[in-house]
């Protein structure tokens, strides 16, 4: 760190948490309170969970130093920063380590954009139960605390898609004394305080946002209780029944204590936690993050996974669209949750100043960019309704769509001095946008917001395969695609739409594949990027992937799993490749659609031979590069409507 003071300026040791003694030294600290432990490399960015969850305790008194991407093959690291008076915490970082780690095809990804210079294997397979597997094997009875999204979505038992397995939940697994769920700002600081009153960990048996292991004996009263571990992983229908009560016990408002047998002991989950008040999500991101990776990570070339985020504000959390492919809902919730406008505005004001700053603000979303408000007034006394989505398969009559308050903040960020333009990237739920009767925001969309592309989220054209994601039907997006379009040609614009698309969806056999391939000639799109489905852990695509049902209504489902079938319907998406063209024939031929191969206009590809050898795009799987229903990739090129070559911006 000396070197780096020398380099950096005097300032860059009261940027960032201790990450070494003698940064504890210079500060006077003899022993840290919290020592948090992540499979990131460390950056202080809100964006980062663990940037959040340091900041949060730093403002409430509290010490905390971070171990990030420890070599797991030796105890030098875990041991750099000695012992926490109260607990480790410890996180596989921003995303599950397994989806970090593997594509959907189960290959080796080759790079990984949360480690400096985008170097793969900085972090082991099930990086939160390595990590506190060696945290017992030095320091054995320091409590340990789990979190962040690998933690959250394996809570209960879960079907894990790299084992092909039911896992128990990763408290069995980990050893770790106390699991938090969800967005975790006040579980920590409850548990925090707890432990200074000299609490046990054991103890913090009521702390909302939390699970953890007991003797079934000391189980709570009143608890919606799940099918066991063994009976999961034995029988399917009572892993779907499993997976249906958890997410319907998943609200603030009226959701249970869950408990699920694991052998000897009871996995208890506390009620969902309390979403941010306005006030409290205000303050979170008044904290003062450095907003950059920690300095020794210039000499690799920095940490690939801020350039999205360094000059994007976040304005809300939780999602009511609430896809059933997506973690949102069981990570974040679906009430939203929402900072205020002076607070966004402050922080666009902070952007201004920062050093590589350029004038362009490059979103202004969440989860979902244009929800602000409660999707209706009754889920606020009563909570949003088990078993119902408010956008699928049709908007909800209670919906209230209202883009007033969204528009307002984005006229006032245009306002602010050195910024240039404020755009939005990703997140417009459409469907959603199409029902508001005023065309203000959507006006003020394209002519201001939009830097040549807009992403959106289709997924599919079938119903039948929307209707297992929980996505509207296609003629919402075909209506936003006609006003869309018809804005940017009476602005004389050229933008385009970007619609992310999924193969091999529950639901989805050859026939919807083929269905999606027409629909995407009539439009004129041509992905270079598709996404296969990737059974991540914990959401309802994921129950169906495994057990062939819909829990919701039990009924069965088709499942696309062999790596052949797979390989057709990511073909069939694009079919104008030379290289897909033998297995597009093949496939077309399987789904009794012999009349789309020749040379008329309807046809998707022609009966000539190919004339050179290509190795098919489902051999070396160059289409599965980025990580899944987690996150998406920010690196597609698309050809729009006129059939123009558009890269992002």
């Amino acid at each position: 760190m000396k070197k780096n003071r020398e380099i950096y300026g005097d300032d860059v040791l009261n940027k960032f948490m201790p990450i070494s003694k003698e940064d504890m030294n210079e500060r006077g600290i003899e022993q840290l309170d919290f020592i948090l432990i992540t499979g990131d490399a460390y950056v202080d960015h809100p964006s980062f969970g663990i940037s959040i969850i340091s900041r949060v305790l730093e403002a409430h008194g509290y010490t905390v130093g971070i171990i990030s991407q420890p070599d797991w093959r030796c105890d030098r690291d875990f041991k750099k920063l000695g012992t926490p008076k109260y607990c480790f915490l410890v996180t596989s970082g921003n995303i599950d380590s397994m989806v970090a780690h593997y594509t959907a095809a189960k290959r080796k990804r080759s790079d990984d954009a949360y480690t400096a210079g985008g170097k793969a294997g900085k972090r082991p397979d099930r990086a939160v139960i390595v990590y506190c597997k060696m945290l017992r094997k030095i320091y054995n009875d320091i409590p340990i605390a789990i979190g962040g999204l690998e933690a959250s979505l394996r809570r209960f038992a879960h079907y894990d898609y790299w084992d092909d397995a039911v896992r128990p939940s990763i408290l069995v697994d980990s050893g770790a004394d106390l699991l938090m769920y969800g967005m975790s700002e006040n579980q920590i600081i409850e548990i925090a305080d707890s432990l200074k009153a000299e609490k046990k960990i054991n103890e913090l048996t009521d702390i909302r946002g939390t699970c953890y292991l007991t003797d079934p004996i000391n189980t709570p009263l009143g608890a919606a209780e799940c099918p066991s571990y063994s009976q999961v992983c034995e029988n399917k229908k009572a892993y779907a029944k499993a997976c249906r009560q958890q997410y319907d016990q998943q609200d603030e408002v009226y959701g249970k204590t869950v408990i699920q047998r694991h052998g000897d002991k009871m996995l208890v989950q506390t009620p969902p936690p309390f979403s941010l008040t306005k006030e409290e999500m205000d303050f979170v991101y008044s904290l003062p993050y450095a907003r950059a990776y920690h300095p020794i990570y210039i000499k690799d070339g920095g940490v690939p996974g801020i350039e999205e985020v360094e000059f994007s504000i976040t304005h809300n959390r939780g999602c009511f669209g609430n896809c059933n492919f997506c973690s949102i809902a069981l990570h974040q919730g679906r009430k939203i949750s929402k900072r205020s406008e002076e607070s966004v505005l402050r922080e666009a004001e902070l952007l201004t100043h920062m050093p590589n700053f350029k004038g362009y603000i490059h979103d202004v979303g969440g989860p979902t960019a244009n929800f602000r408000n409660p999707s209706c007034h009754k889920q606020m006394e009563h909570g949003l309704c088990k078993g119902k989505k408010c956008l699928a398969p049709e908007p909800c009559p209670a919906l209230k769509v209202d883009h007033t308050e969204y528009l307002d903040m984005l006229r006032k960020l245009r306002e602010v001095k050195g910024v240039k333009k404020v755009f939005i990237r990703s997140g417009i739920r459409y469907d959603y946008l199409v029902k508001d009767s005023n065309d203000d925001f959507v006006r003020e969309l394209v002519k201001y917001h939009i830097s040549g592309q807009l992403k959106v989220a289709p997924e599919h054209c079938s119903a039948v395969v929307l209707d297992k994601m929980g996505k509207p039907h296609i003629e919402a997006y075909k209506e936003f695609q006609k006003k869309f379009y018809s804005l940017t040609k009476g602005m004389n614009k050229e933008q385009y739409l970007i619609p992310y698309l999924m193969s091999s969806h529950p639901g989805s056999t050859l026939k919807e594949a083929v269905e999606l391939a027409l629909f995407l000639k009539e439009n004129n799109i041509r992905p270079e990027q598709v996404q296969d489905f990737y059974p991540t852990p914990g959401t309802i695509s994921t129950c169906m992937f495994y057990t062939e049902l819909d829990p919701y209504t039990m009924e069965k489902v088709y499942v696309p799993k062999t790596p052949k079938e797979k390989s057709m319907q990511r073909a069939l998406l694009q079919y104008f490749r030379p290289q897909n063209k033998e297995i597009v024939i093949e496939a077309l031929k399987m789904a009794g659609r012999k009349d789309l191969i020749g040379d008329s206009p309807k046809c998707l590809v022609s009966a000539q031979p190919v004339r050179h050898t290509y190795r098919p795009d489902y051999e070396n799987n160059k289409t599965q590069k980025n990580g899944g229903n987690q996150k998406r990739g920010n690196s597609e090129v698309w050809r729009g409507q006129k059939g123009k070559p558009k890269r992002k911006h």
